[in-house]
């Protein structure tokens, strides 16, 4: 099913829409409609609105929901502002050099009165290099709290809308308002760019439209996104009914982050089945091939700032605190959770895992106490509510159960506390438990061990050898980012709280040497794979991605999210009727070669029988006497013979060029007229047995090959089978002269040598011994075995084989990559072309029995 699409997308964002074909000021090239790069014509010096100059120095921009500022206002009415230190976006700058300017794009956690808007925004770009974002109470409601966390948090975290009681499903009205505030953190992007140089880096899930809206004003702007969320399987993703719409604006950026391999498989496989696109790895790196532009997936978990966990250990309120925490758990085995309130979290799991371990283990209650510390929930809802009722339940339920007056085995601390309290806890803890059952990555477990390795000023406070061994003990959910890089922690499925409560007794039975083994393996990681590593090396990628934007050519098609940029190199350009209609008309000698499936007739046409004006067009060109006109395509000789049969002049290649005949009262030829086709008795149980365990692919038998189709069949398996199929035809037909190709959902096996660039290779040989060598050569076709002719043509006409360079004109079907000069954007237009140098034909024709004058052909072509 189709996803409805906006055919305007301005008009659903809001009244002051943007004119986007205007060229941006500040900019030093211009970018017009067809992606042409001129110099301008106006001064690019940085003038007051202008954030910076646009000079040699390196921009990155960093857009993301919320800006990584502390807000305050006192009680009379003045805003204070700080950096966030302990922000992600904040602490990224580390993995730039030190000449970045780095500016930061996104809105303030509070409401600002409209009337103090314009002074808080210069002082925040003075002061913090911070742009805000400034978005109405309702569409802030709308699109934080509406959107994005009633519709996309939920669905990226696995949870179908499937109890309609709780107004769950899909609201288009929430759309709108996504869709609005996404233009707006775009126009203020805009105001950020100063050159075309400067890189654009999108956080996640909140912005996934901004690719498109900045993609339309700035086609090779560099932009690279990073999805910090889990991203869901294909199963799951495709019940989201504006899913196309989403896939196709991550698609506009250059460079696309996940934070594990699974979410990134996810995302192609979604935009296989959904989309229809390939992807390959090249050298290391994964791309999608995406209408001429390559997009790159980057897969790469986000780290910790080790530099500032260890400067707020070493405060001597981090210290104290830390005496202070073991004073008080003394003789006790302290474990540790940390997590947001939210449904996703599994904070019950966890406390009913501990509830188990307490009630298998009668010799732990008494020296097990978990300490929960719960951060403020990010949203509201029935669900949240739930949550956290359910927890407090569990909780009260256990401390009833195996407590005492002096004993808790649960502390549940579901208020604020200061950052160094929470580092405290982290260094005094014997073990951490993250137990969500799905989550995008989760820094716990790196921060935990981080802090547990401790340093001087805390080692002294206990008294202990400062050379000391450290240790440390996690236990992570295998649901969560950050688990298959933590291959020393115990992961545990947080659905089964026998697997939570296993992991508990597993980690209260560990030998000293087991826990510090365990520990220096995770630290080692976690340091090396700091934020600075992360940011440095998507910056890299991101650079890498972007080095072929002036080397092609550009074309912007598709209105409204459906909008995307076409990249073809710069020779490649649509075919003009007016000049191919007088070329031809200059011509004395014409070769004319056709494909048939998607170059005359529709690829998604039924109905592939020629109609009845083909044959009239095909018949008027193959009458004039300077026409050699073939159909080359791969379809069988008695199909083709059939179609044909009221063309009795034209030339038809059968099966990629295997048979050839020139016209209906030739004989057909092959080039491998002896050739033994035993392989097909090899080849073909083969491919049966693949057809019987992949419902919808078929065999077509060809007399000069064999082709296994899987179009219908499941995308993942049939590509699956058909990579398998095509080592196996390899190994069991190596010693024959045959070759084994993936197409477009086909592996086929046919003769060695059989190609359609050799059909018209041999065409205008034969030709030009006749003494008919054409100076108009003319190829139309839209699949891969096309670009064999494309080649071959180029090959031939640069070479000295002819006496003069002819005008060729090889042209495929739609705009692609191709190593075609020219394209047409349908079968409909070719149908057109070749109608209008028909008539032309006509006409000299008619010119040459006298029934019209040369004047009237003229102005025919006119």
């Amino acid at each position: 099913m189709v996803s409805k699409s906006y055919s305007n997308l301005l008009e659903m964002s809001c009244g002051d829409g943007v004119d986007f074909r205007q060229p941006f000021k500040s900019l030093p090239r211009v970018v017009t409609s067809p992606g042409i790069i001129s110099d301008p014509d106006w001064d690019t010096r940085s003038d007051g609105d202008s954030v910076g100059s646009a000079s040699s120095v390196e921009r990155k921009i960093i857009v993301a929901n919320f800006l990584p500022l502390n807000c305050t206002k006192d009680e009379a009415g003045q805003w204070s502002f700080s950096r966030d230190d302990d922000a992600l976006l904040m602490q990224l700058k580390d993995g730039f050099s030190n000449e970045t300017d780095v500016i930061y794009v996104g809105s303030l956690k509070v409401q600002v009165d409209p009337s103090e808007q314009d002074q808080v925004a210069q002082k925040l770009l003075r002061d913090y290099r911070c742009i805000p974002t400034f978005l109405p109470p309702d569409l802030q409601q709308q699109f934080y709290h509406g959107f994005c966390k009633q519709q996309l948090w939920p669905l990226f975290h696995y949870m179908l809308p499937i109890c309609l009681d709780k107004g769950e499903l899909f609201d288009r009205s929430l759309f709108q308002a996504y869709v609005r505030a996404n233009k707006l953190f775009a126009d203020k992007v805009m105001e950020a760019i100063n050159t075309d140089d400067d890189h654009v880096w999108v956080h996640d899930y909140h912005l996934m439209l901004l690719p498109t809206f900045l993609r339309k004003r700035l086609h090779r702007i560099k932009l690279g996104f990073f999805l910090h969320s889990p991203f869901p399987s294909s199963e799951i993703y495709r019940s989201l009914p504006v899913r196309d719409e989403i896939l196709k604006s991550l698609l506009n950026a250059d460079l696309i982050g996940f934070q594990t391999f699974d979410y990134a498989r996810h995302f192609l496989s979604c935009c296989s089945r959904l989309l229809g696109l390939h992807y390959e790895s090249k050298r290391g790196y994964i791309g999608i091939d995406y209408f001429g532009r390559t997009v790159s997936l980057k897969i790469l978990s986000v780290g910790v700032h080790v530099g500032r966990l260890e400067s707020i250990l070493k405060l001597p309120a981090t210290v104290k605190k830390v005496q202070e925490i073991e004073q008080r758990y003394k003789g006790k085995m302290l474990m540790l959770g940390v997590d947001d309130m939210d449904i996703f979290k599994g904070i019950s799991l966890k406390l009913l895992g501990l509830e188990l371990l307490l009630d298998r283990n009668p010799k732990l209650r008494g020296k097990v106490v978990l300490v929960q510390i719960v951060n403020p929930a990010r949203s509201t809802g029935k669900d949240v509510e739930e949550a956290i009722t359910e927890s407090v339940s569990v909780a009260e339920r256990i401390n009833l159960k195996y407590g005492s007056v002096d004993y808790k085995p649960v502390v549940l601390i579901d208020h604020r506390i200061p950052f160094y309290e929470k580092i405290a806890f982290y260094a005094a803890s014997d073990c951490c438990i993250v137990n969500a059952v799905r989550d995008g990555m989760n820094l716990v477990p790196y921060e935990y061990t981080v802090c547990r390795q401790g340093n001087e000023e805390i080692d002294n406070a206990r008294g202990s050898d400062t050379n000391c061994h450290h240790t440390s003990t996690l236990i992570v959910s295998e649901f969560v980012g950050c688990s298959p890089s933590l291959s020393g922690a115990f992961r545990v499925n947080p659905w089964s709280v026998d697997d939570v409560a296993d992991a508990l007794h597993h980690a209260t039975d560990l030998t000293e040497s087991e826990k510090r083994l365990r520990h220096e393996k995770h630290y080692r990681y976690v340091r090396s794979h700091s934020v600075a590593y992360w940011a440095h090396s998507f910056a890299q990628d991101l650079e890498r991605a972007c080095k072929d934007h002036y080397s092609r050519r550009c074309w912007a098609i598709g209105f409204g999210l459906n909008f995307r940029v076409i990249a073809l190199s710069p020779g490649f350009r649509k075919l003009s009727l007016e000049h191919f209609a007088s070329s031809y008309n200059k011509a004395t000698r014409r070769a004319i070669f056709l494909d048939y499936d998607g170059t005359l007739v529709p690829q998604s046409s039924i109905n592939k029988t020629p109609s009845d004006e083909l044959i009239t067009i095909l018949n008027s060109l193959c009458d004039d006497p300077k026409n050699d006109v073939f159909i080359v395509s791969g379809r069988a000789r008695s199909l083709l013979d059939e179609w044909f049969a009221p063309c009795q002049k034209l030339g038809i290649a059968a099966e990629h060029g295997y048979f050839v005949r020139w016209n209906k009262a030739a004989e057909w030829e092959s080039s491998y007229p002896n050739h033994d086709f035993e392989w097909k008795h090899i080849a073909e149980p083969v491919m049966q047995v693949y057809t019987e365990t992949t419902d919808g692919s078929s065999i077509e038998p060809k007399e000069s090959a064999l082709v296994w189709h899987y179009l219908d069949a499941d995308h993942d398996f049939g590509s699956c089978q058909a990579k398998e199929l095509l080592g196996h035809l390899e190994r069991v037909l190596s010693n024959e002269p045959v070759v084994v190709k993936c197409g477009h959902y086909i592996v086929e096996v046919k003769p060695q040598g059989v190609s359609k660039g050799l059909v018209v290779d041999k065409v205008i040989h034969r030709l030009m011994k006749n003494g008919k060598t054409p100076d108009f050569v003319v190829c139309i076709g839209n699949d891969r075995s096309d670009e064999d002719m494309f080649k071959s043509i180029d090959s031939m006409t640069s070479s000295s084989a002819f006496p003069a360079v002819p005008e060729v004109f090889a042209c495929s079907v739609g705009q692609k990559p191709s190593k075609a000069k020219y394209y047409v954007d349908d079968a409909g237009e070719v149908v057109r072309l070749l109608k209008n140098v028909a008539g032309i034909s006509s006409h000299r024709e008619a010119v040459s029995h006298g029934r019209v004058t040369f004047r009237d052909v003229m102005d025919y072509v006119d």
